[in-house]
């Protein structure tokens, strides 16, 4: 109850920019399910008009009725607004090309599309002219060319804009990287068989007469498209003065903040003077200075950040979003994120992550991603006395034995569902739940310790022989957020995991060998496993780094784990 009431209040913390943020990615979704429905209408196109005046009428059944209509105009006005706030908050128009593209693209496409939705809801509502497929095709092929080539570019920059943005929503996602060829290929194939739908459609109404208005008055149809064209140049007129008025905003705010310019210096001897209200990062972008930020300056991440050299008491304190990451990061009070610091006086920063134009080649044997913050479970795997046991071994014997620990570390780990991240000495360390739930990933954990317990104490008897004392292992493990993303230099890239419970995992397995004991689990990630540790003793252990002692499970030597109960609690 306790978390969950913090988590409620939390959520109630949040910034406001956190709730403009996630509403602007909400409409956008909502926005763009509709343009892939209305895309794969047109390629029924491709079928015959029958097939494509079959869908849309299930387009419609979604779409058109009250629900569907408000739930699409309302998309539509939140994200368009949003887009203008956006580009008023924003202090310069520097940006990197693919921003670029977002921005211009947006801030077209209701230029492009507003006659279309006017033309196809208001006109044949006025008019009683059902705006069947057949009609738009007509529409947009025979009577109004110029109008069906401007349709064209709206369904490329439409669909460009979305792909933009759904690709910096999920660009850091883990499993993105493997997924990019294929959403590539849909996301060039969508657009291209609309169009190809609409090409086809248009070349057959060529030979066919159209008769959904002979009978409707002619004086009615006339008087629909003038207040259809009324309406386009009202809507025309209402965006194009709030795009303006925007415009006009940022002048005004430039030329009244002239008067007060700041100058941020940087560790090289360059300066660049600007307006107060610019952020660093801003300033960065604006004299061409690298300057690192993976998430785009949104404040999502802490890649920006700097080290404030010179002008810190007169800076403004951090924001809620800004302050809410430094300490996620536990930053030294002189560390700040560039794209939230906005200087009120003259400063002197330092970027913390150094970046350089050429950094792309410091990567050549593969994309390093920054990660993304996800519950995952971490076991860290150590054999107890390895020096004694390698004490006047041959090298190659030593290999030989290590080669068999590693691999019964990793056909355990494995064959639980998790992922092998590293060998370390005669150590190793496990991550659990990169694609599942941290329930299963705690489960996955203890059933990959028990197997390893299992298999080791075979290899023992395999190698009585050889070994002076059994082969024994101190295990830990941890369940908690931590940063999983591919890290790495040239070929030796990999998905690893960095944080405070990857830390914690690492002191129980030295917890482990301090008390002798075969597994040290944390009291959360047991009860989240649901399994039954009965004979493992409850100890509160103080773990280095960590201001609260934590409450752990000591599984002692010589007590089985049951994979059977295991396995079945899994499945249960």
């Amino acid at each position: 109850m306790t978390d969950l009431a913090s988590r409620h209040t939390a959520t109630r913390r949040r910034p406001l920019e956190y709730w403009l943020r996630n509403a602007r990615l909400a409409s956008g979704l909502v926005l763009m399910i509709f343009v892939v429905m209305h895309f794969a209408n047109h390629m029924l196109a491709l079928i015959s008009l029958e097939a494509a005046e079959a869908g849309r009428l299930w387009f419609l059944f979604v779409w058109r009725n009250p629900a569907g209509t408000a739930l699409f105009y309302g998309a539509l006005l939140v994200h368009v607004s949003l887009v203008l706030w956006a580009l008023y908050r924003r202090r310069t128009l520097v940006m990197p090309l693919r921003e670029t593209c977002q921005v211009v693209l947006g801030l077209a496409i209701p230029l492009l599309i507003a006659e279309h939705v006017i033309g196809t809801r208001v006109y044949s509502t006025l008019s009683g002219v059902n705006d069947t497929y057949e009609f738009v095709a007509n529409s947009l092929w025979i009577w109004a060319p110029y109008v069906g080539l401007r349709q064209a570019f709206a369904v490329v920059a439409v669909w460009a804009h979305g792909c933009l943005g759904i690709y910096f929503w999920l660009r850091h996602r883990s499993w993105f990287s493997s997924a990019a060829a294929a959403l590539l290929v849909l996301a060039a194939l969508i657009p291209v068989l609309a169009l190809l739908g609409l090409v086809n459609a248009g070349r057959t109404v060529e030979f066919i007469p159209f008769t959904g208005a002979d009978d409707i008055d002619p004086a009615v149809i006339e008087r629909a498209l003038e207040i259809k064209t009324e309406i386009a140049v009202a809507v025309y007129a209402i965006y194009g003065s709030a795009l303006a008025l925007v415009l006009a905003m940022r002048i005004v705010r430039a030329r009244r903040e002239r008067s007060s310019v700041v100058e941020i210096r940087y560790p090289d001897g360059s300066a660049v003077r600007v307006p107060k209200g610019y952020t660093v990062l801003e300033a960065s972008r604006l004299a061409g200075i690298p300057h690192h930020a993976v998430c785009g300056g949104r404040g999502r991440c802490s890649t920006c950040r700097v080290k404030v050299l010179d002008g810190g008491d007169r800076l403004p304190a951090p924001a809620a979003l800004e302050q809410a990451t430094l300490a996620r990061i536990h930053a030294e009070p002189d560390v700040r994120l560039a794209c939230q610091l906005r200087p009120t006086a003259d400063v002197r920063v330092v970027p913390l992550l150094a970046a350089d134009r050429s950094i792309a080649s410091l990567t050549a044997g593969g994309p390093a991603t920054p990660g993304r913050e996800q519950d995952v479970a971490i076991l860290f795997c150590d054999i107890r006395s390895f020096t004694a046991l390698s004490d006047r071994r041959l090298p190659f014997d030593t290999v030989f034995l290590l080669n068999r620990y590693f691999a019964v570390v990793g056909n355990a780990v494995e064959q639980a569902g998790g992922r092998l991240d590293k060998f370390i000495g005669d150590g190793a360390m496990a991550i659990f739940g990169l694609n599942v739930s941290k329930v299963e990933a705690c489960h996955q954990a203890l059933l990959a310790a028990a197997v390893i317990i299992d298999d080791l104490a075979r290899v023992s008897d395999d190698l009585a022989a050889e070994l002076r004392q059994p082969l024994r292992v101190a295990i830990g493990i941890h369940v908690g957020p931590a940063i999983v993303g591919t890290m790495g230099y040239g070929r030796v890239m990999g998905v690893t995991a960095i944080g405070d419970t990857v830390n914690i995992a690492s002191r129980l397995e030295a917890v482990a060998k301090e008390l002798d004991a075969a597994v040290v689990v944390s009291a959360t990630a047991a009860e989240l496993s649901g399994i039954d540790l009965a004979g493992s003793e409850v100890r509160t252990v103080d773990i280095r780094g960590r201001s609260q002692p934590l409450e752990v499970l000591v599984v002692p030597q010589g007590m089985r784990l049951d994979t059977r109960r295991l396995a079945l609690a899994r499945s249960a």
